[in-house]
């Protein structure tokens, strides 16, 4: 199922909204993979009690998480980058399993209770009798705020000002960082991302100030992004520049739906093809997206590797830094 939102809270063919409900064991929190020295979890403990601003006011989470819950989009998957297991996970992106990408594989020693997205099964999420709950990106919707104030613990929900589902890969991994006592991690994380990105762009010079439009093909038509969408983010981070002519699109939306009379405004020095809910066949086979100057001229990119797409999708440390590697050599090969 994909329930894409817009910033005003529309409803738009633009981004996977995967709702599983799956039965499973519980964990607890572990270490793996965190990067930090045998005795961190009593360094840790000494960060306790730490307050977190949120949309719906301050949280004080007053002593060490032992038993997470993670229903926002990527949250499980920030937890387990900073070396925690929660006991219940929301499954966004439909990957089945243990509800994790590639660049988490084999992170969980123990498969987490694989609870609901959009919708939460409460009763579920009771009976994981969690310590902490992370729902950092989500709907910010106050319904869904009530039901999860209403189990007594702490809830790191989406920061001041943000808009449905777009809290930023930075913000999500500061506060799930500072909720779970990792902020040294959390730093070194970053920090590490941030470094991928700048090597990335030093090595591919010829990225620096080209124009790139960054497309869907949806079940729906056409659609471009524009800055504040995690895709553009990404290019930009590498040196590209979002093509202008779809940034003046701009409104109160991360996606601009083209019309097959606007697919020219695809026309960059790079035009990056997202695939939702269509096939590479598809686009392929579209008469006048072929005919887009950049794309006739082969200065196109593909998304059509799924475990390309979901990294995009999953704007998480990891799945980002995962994408870096994957993607960039697609880029220098359309760039030419």
């Amino acid at each position: 199922m994909r329930l894409p939102f817009s910033r005003a809270g529309r409803l738009l063919p633009v981004a996977i909204l995967s709702a599983v409900v799956a039965l499973s064991g519980c964990s607890t929190t572990g270490t793996e993979d965190s990067g930090a020295a045998p005795d961190s979890s009593s360094a840790a403990g000494s960060a306790f009690p730490v307050t977190i601003a949120t949309a719906f006011g301050d949280v004080t989470v007053s002593k060490q998480p032992e038993r997470v819950v993670a229903l926002g989009w990527s949250d499980a998957d920030v937890a387990l980058s900073l070396g925690v297991q929660p006991v219940g996970a929301a499954d966004w992106l439909a990957f089945g399993g243990d509800g994790q990408g590639p660049w988490n594989a084999g992170k969980y020693t123990t498969k987490p209770e694989i609870l609901g997205t959009l919708e939460i099964d409460m009763e579920k999420v009771a009976a994981l009798k969690p310590d902490l709950i992370l729902d950092t990106r989500s709907s910010a919707e106050k319904a869904r705020h009530d039901q999860l104030a209403a189990l007594g613990v702490p809830v790191i929900e989406p920061p001041k000002g943000s808009e449905m589902y777009l809290t930023s890969w930075e913000d999500q991994l500061d506060m799930i960082g500072k909720a779970l006592g990792k902020t040294t991690e959390a730093a070194k994380l970053k920090t590490d991302l941030d470094a991928k990105f700048t090597a990335a762009a030093a090595a591919n010079p010829n990225f620096k100030d080209k124009t790139v439009a960054a497309v869907a093909k949806t079940g729906d038509g056409w659609g471009g992004y524009v800055t504040g969408d995690g895709r553009v983010d990404f290019l930009t981070k590498l040196g590209f520049k979002n093509a202008p002519a779809i940034e003046a699109l701009k409104k109160d939306s991360f996606y601009i739906p083209l019309s097959n009379e606007q697919l020219d405004l695809a026309d960059a020095d790079v035009t990056v093809v997202f695939l939702i809910q269509a096939t590479l066949a598809q686009a392929k086979a579209d008469k006048i997206f072929q005919a887009v100057p950049s794309v006739k001229a082969g200065h196109v990119a593909y998304m059509d590797d799924k475990d390309i797409s979901n990294a995009f999708s999953s704007s998480s440390v990891a799945g980002l830094s995962f994408a870096v590697d994957k993607v960039t050599p697609l880029l220098a090969t359309a760039v030419g």
